[in-house]
C-alpha cells in the first residue's frame, strides 16, 4: 500500500509530490500521458509561487532558466508603475510552463517520488483504510489518500460525484508556435498596432522565425477542451483580427483555451482530496492558473504528510479546502472583471476608464496587484495580532535569512526574546533563537508554508497554538 496516490503529474502533482517526500512520505504519481505536454499554456510564475520555490532551496534553478520582469500591468492589462509591494521578490520570472513542470518533476524524483507514465485512473473507491484506485490496463492500486491533480476535466472529481459549478465558455482561443513568412519588424509592428485596440489577440517572437501566436477562435466557444486546433484554424482566426494570416506555417505545436469559470463543490471527500485545476478552471487574464494550483499544493503537502505521519490534529485536513477555496473563489472573481474590463464594449470600456483613474492611487494599484500575486493573501486564524494568518516576507537573520531556515518543511518557532520553548514538537517545529531588526514582533510561530499562526512576546497561548496546527507534543 502507498502512503498517497497522486493521479496528475503536471506541476500541481509533482509539487505535492515533493512535499510530501520531505517529510518522508511514500508517493505514487500516475500521469494519462505517456510522454510530457509540449504545449506553452503558463508562461510565468508569480511572487508568491517565487517564495515557495524559496522556501524549499529551489528558486536558484528557476532563476537560471527564466527572466525577471517588473510587475506591471497585470491587472486586466492597465499600464501602471509597479506598486510598492510586501516581498522581497517584486517580479515576475518569465519561465515556460513546460521549463517548470520539468524542474519540478526533477526535485520530485530526487526526492524519491515514483512516476509512472500513460497511467490512467479510471475508477475508485475508498473505505475507512484507505482508497482502491482502478487504472487502466492495470491491477488496481491501493493508498491512504488519493490526490486529483488531473486538470479541468478531473476524472477523480467526477467519479467522486463532486460538483463544478460556474459558468460555461464564452469565448475559445487559439494558441500556437508556429513559423511565418513575414519579416520579424513588420509582423510585429502590424501586432502591437491591433493589440491597441483588439485585446485577446498577440505574437511574440521566440527566434528563428517562430511566434507564439493568440488569437480569437472563429468557432463558437466550448466547455469542454476539444482536440488541438488545426493550422488552417489559426490562420483563419488571425485573418479575422489581423486581415492577413501572416504566411503561417510549421507549427510546433497548436492549442486551444476558453473562458469557461468553474469551482468545485468541495476539496474533500473521505480521503479523497482535489487539487489545481481540479478544483478550479477560470479565464487566464493575469497568469494565475499555475500559480494557484503550486500554492494548493504548498498548503496541502504538509498537512497531508502529517495525517500520515499520525500526529494531525483531528481538524488539520479540513483546513485544507476552509482555506484555498476562498483564495480561488477570489482568482475566479478577478478574472471575471478582467474579462469585462477587456471587452470591447462601450460599457466595460467606460469602466476600464474608471479603473485605470483609480490605479492611481497607490493603494489600489496595490491592493489588486497582491491579488494576482497572491501576497496579499490572509488565512482566517481569528483574532489577535495583525500578522495572523499571513505569509511573512524573507527577512534577514544572524543565521541567514528566514526563507532559508524553511527548506526542511517544518514548523518554525523564531524567538527573540530567548525565553520561550517548542520542547515536544522537536521533528514538526524547529524553534531559532536569533534576532531580526526587520522583525517587528518579538517572536513568531509559522507554519511549514510560512503561514504565522502565533505571535507574541510570552508564552501566552503559545502551546495551544502548538496542538492546534502541530499536535500533541511528544511523551
Amino acid at each position: 500500500m502507498f502512503d498517497v496516490i497522486i493521479a496528475g503529474g503536471g506541476p500541481t502533482g509533482v509539487m505535492l509530490a515533493a512535499e510530501l517526500r520531505l517529510h518522508g512520505v511514500g508517493v505514487l504519481v500516475l500521469e494519462r500521458d505517456a510522454e510530457p505536454t509540449k504545449v506553452e499554456r503558463g508562461m510565468g510564475l508569480h511572487a508568491r509561487s517565487i517564495e515557495v520555490l524559496d522556501q524549499r532551496g529551489l528558486l536558484e534553478r528557476f532563476l537560471e532558466l527564466g527572466k525577471e520582469h517588473p510587475v506591471g500591468a497585470y491587472f486586466a492589462g492597465i499600464p501602471k508603475p509597479q506598486p510598492e509591494l510586501d516581498t522581497t521578490r517584486p517580479y515576475v520570472l518569465a519561465i515556460p510552463q513546460t521549463t517548470t513542470e520539468r524542474l519540478l518533476t526533477e526535485h520530485a524524483v530526487e526526492a524519491g517520488v515514483e512516476i509512472r507514465r500513460g497511467q490512467e485512473v479510471t475508477g475508485l473507491s475508498q473505505d475507512d483504510d484507505g482508497v482502491t484506485v482502478e487504472v487502466a490496463g492495470g491491477p488496481p492500486l491501493r493508498a491512504r489518500y488519493l490526490v486529483g491533480c488531473d486538470g479541468g476535466r478531473s476524472t477523480v472529481r467526477k467519479l467522486l460525484g463532486v460538483d463544478f459549478p460556474g459558468e460555461p465558455a464564452r469565448q475559445q482561443w487559439l494558441l500556437g508556435e508556429v513559423e511565418s513568412a513575414e519579416p520579424q519588424e513588420a509582423l510585429m509592428a502590424a501586432v502591437t498596432e491591433i493589440y491597441r485596440t483588439r485585446k485577446g489577440f498577440g505574437a511574440a517572437p521566440l527566434g528563428d522565425g517562430v511566434y507564439r501566436f493568440v488569437a480569437p477562435a472563429c468557432s463558437s466557444p466550448v466547455d469542454d477542451r476539444e482536440g488541438p486546433p488545426s493550422l488552417d484554424e489559426l490562420k483563419e482566426a488571425v485573418r479575422a483580427v489581423a486581415g492577413t494570416d501572416f504566411g503561417l506555417h510549421s507549427p510546433r505545436w497548436l492549442s486551444r483555451f476558453g473562458d469557461a469559470t468553474r469551482l468545485a463543490e468541495h476539496y474533500r471527500a473521505g480521503r479523497v482530496f482535489l487539487a489545481g485545476d481540479a478544483a478550479h478552471i477560470h479565464p487566464p487574464m493575469g497568469g494565475q492558473g499555475l500559480n494557484l494550483g503550486i500554492q494548493d499544493a504548498f498548503n496541502l503537502g504538509w498537512k497531508l504528510a502529517a495525517a500520515v505521519r499520525g500526529w494531525a490534529p483531528a481538524d488539520l485536513l479540513d483546513s485544507y479546502e476552509a482555506e484555498r477555496r476562498p483564495v480561488a473563489a477570489s482568482v475566479l472573481d478577478n478574472t471575471r472583471a478582467q474579462a469585462e474590463l477587456m471587452s470591447p464594449e462601450p460599457g466595460p470600456q467606460a469602466v476600464r476608464r474608471l479603473f485605470a483613474e483609480l490605479m492611481d492611487f497607490p493603494e489600489v494599484s496595490r491592493y489588486l496587484t497582491e491579488k494576482i500575486i497572491a501576497i496579499g493573501i490572509h488565512y482566517d486564524f481569528g483574532e489577535g495580532h495583525a500578522l495572523l494568518g499571513r505569509r511573512l516576507r524573507d527577512v534577514e537573520l544572524k543565521q541567514g535569512r528566514l526563507y532559508g531556515l524553511l527548506h526542511d518543511g517544518r514548523g518554525l518557532l523564531l524567538d527573540q526574546t530567548g525565553r520561550l520553548s517548542a520542547a515536544g514538537w522537536e521533528g514538526r517545529v524547529d524553534h531559532v533563537v536569533d534576532v531580526s531588526e526587520e522583525l517587528a514582533v518579538p517572536a513568531v510561530l509559522l507554519r511549514p508554508d510560512g503561514h504565522v499562526v502565533w505571535a507574541g512576546e510570552d508564552d501566552a497561548g503559545l502551546p495551544a497554538v502548538l496542538r492546534k496546527w502541530f499536535g500533541e507534543p511528544a511523551a
